[in-house]
């Protein structure tokens, strides 16, 4: 049976609920003529008669859609080509009753009208149409105020469909107007939401009490709360969570962008401003309102040094927020990013009752929100969310989201190239790592793009490596073992030692192993001529490193940003005053209100098990939530003593230079990429060097690679024994006896 071509309805069968069939397929389903027919199509359903086409063709259909499935009306379908089984008879007894919602076009003809009027216009605009429960009938074809009608139940309840006689009792449950429907319809495909269930709960509860119970709050004598103000970082959710609340809790939206309210000539932002708390009361009289003020910030700054328009805006909104009385049905929900932004006189009680404070995703969090969008994607079961969610520390909400996109581009490619399968895997989430990245770290001082560097890179070291080790990668690996033992990670770890011993190489190697995210900085990026300054730089740094913990601030050579304050000529210098910002921000009193992750973690029903993962991801944000600070320096009589204490410096860690196995080690490193010859004996030259350092080792290396090219003319293939001794013969060590007698001293 092949399948049927849809056409556009014929203008004479609007309003007719009549399905055009070729007369073989109607012979086919035993249809006879005004068969009632249900047509199954993408998205929905249609309840149609049956009746044949004028030309008698086969393979077309034509349908109205005057008794169809709700999610029809706003997105009805077109061109489509169905399957002949997608057409199912059903019988439709005549009804008894009915009970349904009515939808009119305006506020002004549902409070004008009288109900008894309208119970009579819509039985007669019912007689003799064919029915389905929940469906929507379209009345638009009448030409009346009446849009649609919501069968909402049928009797007798056996049945499904029915036809409306002149029998049939018609009861109206409600009148409301076509916004206020379709807004409800709208909020029925609302996007889930990963992660935020504590903050949906705690909003759903705000909007719920006073929409949906005001009375109650009355008989106890209490006001109902009239403002909710969302903060939170960019992209982390709040105007999708907003839209998602609303649609739970079953309230109508107005939406208000800041600057679509501002106008050009005086006086008209605030009649704009007026107009929209207008059409906020209006429509809170058929039901629950929500009135939502996105971007806050650029609606309500603060007036002291505003200019008059943007002052005469602030107090036309705190008028208009204080004139609202306990009749009006709607909230007032604003969102910034920029609270600190924001008037003051807008953050007290009775205007803005509660701040929700939506903090960057715990690693919990950033699972849920992958998994979420993860959901409707071809995503290989080897993909691993709790790995993915490790590598994603910062990554608000649309940051994933872009993730998640990249992934399946690079997917796309693949298969546009025939060299892969339509499935997105683990290495295309991984390319996407390179290039997306968090967006809180876009206009960071210390981004750094880190090219990776393996442990087995660095020669020799092994002590140093392993006390780097159990500092970094540990907290990140076993977690579980740090809590069981009542451990966290260390706040500070200070590598000191003498010029060219790997300090900073050392340091990169444990950031590339640990895959959390690193921050450098040095006294270009904080200095400053204007006196605060570079303070205000340090703190913002932290500010940033928070929001991606678990991270590592490194800062290399510490002694030329902070100075000892008992060596300072100038007691209240900018080197003093920064030394006082990194004390204050390593062990200060707690964090900023805007500064914390997640929410509370939440409890799992009775009978419930977590799973392992799950419990290893909330042991993981315990040992790894603070930022950790790598310092190096190679002056270490030059940091101040308050600096070193452990707490703030944990662990104080001396990189020696290298021994004759460390050298011999390193050597190793550098050659393995060269074409040595088989002469060349490294323990002879591993004996040869005392007092070289790892620097001085690699750049024996490439001289002896250049002379070997300048002796041969270019020409040469291998690197010889005898181009290594003329190097040598060449080069001193850069470290002396003495100087390294100066770093055997413990520092604590």
């Amino acid at each position: 049976m092949k399948s049927l071509r849809q056409l556009s309805v014929d203008p004479s069968d609007r309003g007719s609920q009549r399905c055009r069939l070729g007369p073989g397929l109607m012979s086919e389903l035993g249809l006879s003529l005004g068969s009632p027919l249900l047509v199954s199509v993408p998205g929905g359903s249609c309840l149609c008669t049956a009746w044949p086409r004028p030309d008698l063709a086969e393979g077309f259909l034509q349908m109205d859609l005057k008794c169809s499935s709700p999610s029809l009306i706003s997105h009805p379908p077109t061109h489509l080509h169905l399957d002949p089984g997608q057409l199912t008879p059903v019988p439709c007894p005549k009804l008894k009753g009915v009970k349904i919602t009515v939808v009119v076009q305006s506020v002004d003809f549902k409070k004008r009208t009288p109900p008894r009027l309208v119970h009579e216009l819509v039985k007669d605009m019912l007689k003799g149409v064919h029915v389905h429960e929940k469906y929507v009938i379209n009345l638009e074809d009448f030409d009346t105020d009446i849009r649609y009608v919501v069968i909402e139940s049928i009797n007798p309840d056996s049945a499904s469909t029915g036809i409306i006689t002149s029998k049939t009792g018609v009861e109206i449950a409600g009148i409301q107007t076509v916004r206020h429907y379709r807004s409800q319809l709208q909020d029925q495909h609302t996007v889930s939401l990963g992660g935020l269930e504590e903050v949906s709960a705690s909003l759903r509860e705000m909007l719920q009490l006073p929409l949906l119970y005001p009375g109650t709050l009355s008989s106890l004598g209490v006001s109902c709360p009239r403002g909710v103000l969302l903060v939170g970082p960019p992209g982390v959710g709040k105007t999708l969570l907003v839209h998602r609340v609303v649609g739970e809790v079953g309230a109508s939206l107005v939406v208000v962008r800041g600057p679509e309210v501002v106008g050009s000539r005086p006086g008209e932002s605030e009649e704009k401003l007026r107009a929209v708390f207008e059409r906020a009361r209006s429509a809170a009289e058929e039901g629950p309102c929500v009135l939502f003020l996105d971007e806050l910030d650029t609606l309500c700054p603060k007036r002291t040094g505003s200019s008059a328009p943007e002052n005469r805006l602030v107090a036309q909104l705190l008028t208009l927020m204080d004139g609202i009385d306990q009749s009006d049905r709607f909230l007032i929900v604003g969102a910034t990013n920029r609270p600190d932004s924001l008037d003051s006189a807008l953050r007290r009680p009775g205007r803005f009752d509660r701040e929700v404070i939506i903090g960057a995703p715990t690693l919990q969090q950033r699972k849920a929100i992958l998994s979420v969008l993860c959901a409707g994607m071809p995503v290989c079961p080897s993909v691993d969310m709790a790995e993915l969610a490790q590598r994603t520390t910062g990554y608000v909400g649309a940051d994933l989201s872009a993730l998640c996109r990249e992934a399946a581009m690079h997917a796309v490619r693949e298969i546009s190239k025939g060299s892969g399968e339509q499935v997105v895997r683990m290495k295309h989430f991984q390319e996407a790592l390179k290039l997306v990245r968090p967006s809180c770290l876009r206009s960071s001082l210390g981004r750094t793009e880190l090219s990776p560097v393996s442990w087995e890179q660095i020669g020799g070291l092994e002590e140093v490596k392993l006390k780097l080790r159990q500092s970094i990668e540990w907290p990140m690996r076993y977690p579980e073992a740090f809590v069981r033992l009542g451990l966290s990670q260390p706040r500070g770890v200070l590598l000191y030692g003498p010029p060219g011993c790997a300090k900073t190489t050392l340091v990169r190697a444990a950031a590339s192993s640990s895959h959390c995210t690193f921050l450098s900085v040095s006294g270009a990026d904080l200095y400053s001529p204007y006196v605060g300054d570079s303070e205000k730089a340090l703190a913002q740094l932290f500010r940033q490193a928070r929001a991606c913990a678990p991270c590592i601030l490194f800062l290399d050579e510490i002694d030329s940003l902070i100075d000892s304050r008992s060596n300072s000529q100038t007691p209240n210098g900018v080197h003093t005053r920064l030394l006082s910002v990194l004390l204050n921000e390593m062990d200060g009193v707690g964090l900023k209100t805007l500064e914390r992750r997640g929410t509370e973690k939440i409890l799992q029903a009775e009978g419930v098990e977590e799973n392992h993962t799950h419990e290893q991801l909330d042991h993981q944000e315990v040992c790894n939530k603070d930022v950790m600070v790598v310092a190096a320096t190679n002056r270490p009589d030059c940091i101040d003593s308050a600096l070193l204490r452990p707490g703030r410096l944990d662990h104080i860690i001396y990189v020696p230079p290298p021994d004759q196995q460390a050298r011999l080690a390193v050597l190793k490193v550098c050659t393995k990429s060269m074409p040595v010859d088989a002469d060349v004996c490294l323990e002879e030259l591993a004996t040869k060097t005392e007092l070289y350092s790892g620097a001085d080792l690699e750049s024996l290396c490439k001289e002896a690679a250049l002379m070997a090219l300048q002796e041969e003319n270019m020409e040469a293939s291998v690197i010889k024994h005898t181009y290594f001794l003329q190097s040598l013969r060449k080069m001193s060590p850069s470290l002396t006896a003495q100087q390294i007698h100066t770093y055997q001293t413990p520092l604590r």
